[in-house]
C-alpha cells in the first residue's frame, strides 16, 4: 500500500562528482524499482538547474541517488531542505560529517569505535614528513568509491614528500587482512559481507562485473561478526544518519577481535547490480523495489 503522502517520487541522479556514472546507474536501477512498486517516478539528472527542475516537477518526495561531492556531503540536502521537500537518506549534518574522513574518525573515537590512526594533509600545503612508516594508505578526505586512494607498501616510495595536493588528503595506517562491510537500515544492521578481490578493492573492483566476489554472510568468527553488526549500528547513530548506510571495515584476522577496524560510513550506498547493500537486503527477503519503497516511506525533511 502506497503512502498517501508520497506517491510522486523524483529520483535525483548524476551530479558533478567523480562518481557521476555510478550515480546514474544507481538512479536508473532505483527508478525502475520504484515504478515496479507503483510510484509515479520522475527522473532528474542533476546539474545547475536542479532547483528549477524540482520546483517544476513538484514531487511529494525525493529519492536521493547522488554519490560523492555535492550530492552526498550535505550540499544537495541543503537544497532539499530549502525547498521543504522530504528526501531519502541522511540530512545535512550527518552527510557532511560522514563524507569527511577526518571528522568521521573523530566521531568513531568519541564513541569508542576502533579505527586506524590517520593524519590530515591540508590542500596546497607541502608534505614535509610522513607520520607513518609503510605500509600506509593515502586518500582524499572527501571522496568515495575509493577514488584517488593509493596504498604505499615500500619505504622507497616517498613520492609524496614535497608534494602539494589540490584537495585535502589523509594518510592512514594500513590494516592488513580482510575487507568486511555492514549495511544498516533504520538503525538495524542487515548482515556482514566479506569482499574478495584479486587486489585492492578499488573503483573498478567495486563496479565492474566480476571485479569482486561477495561472501554473505561472511564466514568469520562469531565474536567478530557480532562486533561488526554492533559497531555499524553505533556508527550510524553516532553520525546522526537516517535511512540506509554502509560501514566498511578492515579485519586483521591474525589479531582476532582486536584486529577489527572501521574505515568509513557511506550515507548513500550504491544501488547498482554489483552493490553490497541491496545484496544484504535480499537476504532478509527484501528485493530492490521493497528496499527503495522503505527508504521513500522513511523520507523526511527538517532532519
Amino acid at each position: 500500500m502506497l503512502s498517501q503522502d508520497y506517491k510522486k517520487v523524483a529520483v535525483v541522479m548524476g551530479g558533478f562528482s567523480s562518481e557521476r556514472e555510478v550515480s546514474l546507474v544507481t538512479g536508473q536501477e532505483c527508478s525502475r524499482a520504484l515504478k515496479g512498486e507503483g510510484f509515479e517516478v520522475i527522473d532528474i539528472i542533476a546539474d545547475t538547474n536542479l532547483i528549477d527542475f524540482l520546483i517544476e516537477a513538484k514531487p511529494d518526495v525525493i529519492f536521493n541517488a547522488l554519490h560523492g561531492r555535492w550530492g552526498e556531503d550535505g550540499c544537495a540536502q541543503g537544497i532539499f531542505e530549502w525547498l521543504q521537500i522530504p528526501y531519502t537518506h541522511s540530512g545535512i549534518h550527518a552527510s557532511s560529517t560522514a563524507m569527511d574522513k577526518i571528522k568521521t574518525k573523530e566521531v568513531y573515537e568519541a564513541n569508542q569505535l576502533p579505527t586506524p590512526q590517520g593524519r590530515k594533509i591540508p590542500k596546497y600545503k607541502e608534505v614535509e614528513h610522513l607520520p607513518f612508516n609503510p605500509p600506509y594508505v593515502i586518500k582524499p578526505v572527501r571522496d568515495g568509491s575509493s577514488v584517488g586512494v593509493e596504498i604505499v607498501h615500500s619505504e622507497e616510495n616517498r613520492s609524496f614528500l614535497g608534494k602539494k595536493f589540490e584537495v585535502d588528503y589523509m594518510i592512514e595506517k594500513y590494516i592488513p587482512g580482510r575487507e568486511l562491510t555492514v549495511s544498516v537500515l533504520n538503525d538495524k544492521s542487515l548482515n556482514v559481507t566479506e569482499i574478495n578481490t584479486k587486489g585492492f578493492y578499488d573503483y573498478s573492483a567495486k563496479y565492474s562485473e566480476n571485479g569482486s566476489y561477495h561472501e554473505v554472510p561472511a564466514k568469520i568468527p562469531e565474536d567478530v561478526f557480532e562486533a561488526c553488526l554492533k559497531y555499524a549500528e553505533v556508527a550510524h547513530r553516532a553520525l546522526g544518519c537516517e535511512g540506509l548506510t554502509r560501514t566498511d571495515f578492515r579485519w586483521d584476522d591474525t589479531q582476532g577481535l582486536d584486529g577489527l577496524m572501521l574505515l568509513e560510513t557511506n550515507t548513500q550506498p550504491g544501488m547498482t547490480p554489483t552493490s553490497l547493500s541491496p545484496e544484504q537486503a535480499r537476504l532478509t527477503g527484501m528485493d530492490l523495489g521493497q528496499l527503495c519503497r522503505k527508504l521513500v516511506e522513511m523520507a523526511s525533511w527538517n532532519k
